[in-house]
């Protein structure tokens, strides 16, 4: 017996010399990604039997995204010319998706999702690199797809918490069941900042452009396509008017990438950047005292909060 346990130890001995350092390492990989595939279950399992069945139950109903106010109100002339625009807070005009440039729906999708014609709502590798920058470096990132912006922006608060990252995946969820990538895509459109008081690109277009949002061209529809991720550093109107330029170029580069336009046109529209005209800021006021006089009439009529919200 003593003499079988010596050859077993002496075995074991010579086993252990013959492991080369990659052995020893793929070993200690193979324990790390144990851990971490374990932390992940354990996450995991937390997140859909502990914290969503407890924020599920203040979630707001998905149909409710689905603006029916808070429009503004427009003074025309007999012409139909927008004379000025009566708004409380924020300036949204709503604009059917037919009525908006091919250019600007490519754009859009382009620099914010290139997924969202395939995808059910969400990216699984934004997700996943989410929550390893909450267990490991403490932070929650973003990387939303068109749907999860359109949800934050509309129903939920911007506050980056893990709370309000389940509501806006589970909202999400449902909104990709109710509406249409077409219908998704056009709220989307109608809602997100453009910069001060801008909502939507029918807006937006009037406010920088002077123009009705069917009328823009590439270069124009790009710059646009690239506000609603930072409205207040890339909007022509803030405070690094130039701003805008790299941003636009990186959208036109994404429309390449992605095939909605070619190296010509990618460059063609690069050197029209410097050139596009913007409108002065309030330069809309048309006609002042008898838009003063009519916007008088109605809030005598229909009162100030009707007058604000369309």
């Amino acid at each position: 017996m003593a003499n079988w346990k010596r050859k077993f130890r002496s075995r074991k001995r010579r086993s252990r010399s013959r492991s080369s350092p990659g052995d020893v390492g793929r070993s200690r990989l193979y324990a790390r990604l144990a851990k971490f595939s374990f932390v992940g279950v354990v996450v995991a399992f937390i997140l859909l039997f502990v914290v969503l069945p407890i924020v599920a139950f203040e979630l707001p109903s998905p149909d409710s995204i689905v603006r029916r106010d808070g429009f503004a109100t427009k003074v025309l002339d007999r012409n139909g010319e927008v004379l000025y625009d009566i708004f409380q807070d924020e300036r949204r005009t709503p604009v059917s998706l037919d009525d908006i440039p091919e250019y600007l729906k490519q754009a859009t999708v382009a620099i914010e999702d290139k997924n969202f014609y395939s995808h059910q709502g969400f990216d699984m590798r934004g997700y996943a690199r989410a929550l390893f920058n909450i267990l490991f470096r403490g932070r929650l990132q973003g990387g939303s797809t068109l749907p999860q912006q359109l949800v934050k922006n509309v129903l939920l608060s911007p506050d980056r918490t893990v709370t309000r990252k389940i509501k806006e995946f589970v909202i999400t969820m449902q909104v990709e069941n109710r509406f249409t990538k077409d219908e998704i895509l056009q709220m989307y459109l109608n809602e997100m900042p453009y910069g001060g008081t801008a909502y939507g690109v029918q807006s937006a277009s009037e406010i920088y452009f002077g123009k009705d949002v069917s009328d823009l061209d590439l270069v124009e529809s790009a710059i646009l396509a690239g506000l609603p991720q930072r409205p207040s550093v890339y909007s022509p109107f803030s405070s690094v008017p130039d701003a805008y330029i790299a941003r636009t170029e990186q959208v036109l580069r994404r429309m390449r990438e992605d095939g909605y336009i070619t190296s010509e046109q990618e460059e063609s529209a690069k050197e029209r950047l410097a050139e596009v005209q913007f409108e002065e800021p309030g330069s809309l006021f048309k006609a002042p005292h008898f838009v003063q006089y009519v916007q008088r009439v109605l809030e005598e009529r229909y009162g100030e909060s009707v007058l604000e919200q369309g």
